[in-house]
């Protein structure tokens, strides 16, 4: 990776403790990148990661700190930056599913308040701080990118969990927002879709989607893994589209392609 001044990239990687957060900041690493890994508990997977980080030889740094509340988030945006002088990517990968799946019909205003603060309002205002921050800085190191991780969900309507849908979607059309108003500045903003990911968060419903998969739901049929996303991640990071912005990456075996 050519860096315009000798100062080392960093990325701050929310949810990073496990799952895709994980193979996010492990494929950043191995592009050179110093991390920092934001979630809500210091655990023993979080320990697991900062460990797997320091093999790949970079700097890791955690910051413990709930998005969805303004103050821990500014907080956090503080200490990202501080962390190693500055960030050249921030992945906004954090995010939560319903508790429980059921009727549109049934969901409660607690339900969706709770997924947009987090999945949305969080994405966006923590951009805006990172955003500014990067505007202002007269000495970037390399490249910089803003990577929003949303899902299928944002293409796919599930009626069982539609306030995560509907959270999803807005993280895409944030993305084109942040991607015009950046782009004059080389930041560039791109999503990333994660189809059906062998993570903690699908382990639930594994054996449904084992069946659906053998039966084509994707064309490549099997599960995705946390680190082929981040291999995407750090591809965007790493200046592998010059000439894109707002654009949104299917990482989901080919689910979205509509078939007759």
């Amino acid at each position: 990776m050519t860096h315009t001044d000798s100062r080392r990239p960093a990325a701050l990687v929310t949810g990073g403790r496990r799952g895709i957060g994980r193979g996010i900041c492990l494929a950043l690493a191995r592009k050179g990148y110093d991390i920092v890994v934001n979630d809500i508990v210091r655990d023993a997977d979080m320990d697991h990661t900062l460990a797997a980080l320091a093999r790949e030889g970079v700097r890791a740094h955690a910051v413990i700190a709930d998005i969805a509340d303004s103050r821990s988030r500014a907080d956090l945006a503080a200490q990202a930056w501080q962390a190693f002088g500055g960030l050249s990517c921030l992945v906004n990968n954090a995010g939560i599913s319903v508790k429980v799946r059921g009727d549109i019909l049934d969901v409660d205003e607690a339900s969706f308040d709770t997924l947009m603060s987090v999945n949305l309002k969080a994405m966006f205002f923590l951009t805006q701080d990172i955003a500014r921050r990067m505007l202002a800085d007269e000495a970037p190191a390399g490249r910089r990118t803003i990577v929003n991780v949303s899902s299928a969900n944002a293409l796919f309507a599930s009626v069982e969990r539609a306030e995560y849908c509907l959270s999803k979607t807005g993280i895409s059309m944030a993305t084109k927002l942040y991607a015009l108003r950046l782009a004059e500045a080389g930041i560039r903003v791109y999503e990333i879709r994660p189809g059906i990911i062998e993570t903690d968060m699908t382990r639930v419903v594994k054996a449904r989607y084992d069946q659906r998969i053998a039966d084509g739901l994707t064309p490549i049929r099997r599960f995705g893994t946390a680190d082929e996303v981040g291999l995407a991640v750090a591809a965007l990071a790493d200046g592998a589209f010059p000439f894109s912005t707002g654009d949104a990456f299917h990482i989901d075996g080919g689910l979205h392609i509509p078939r007759f």
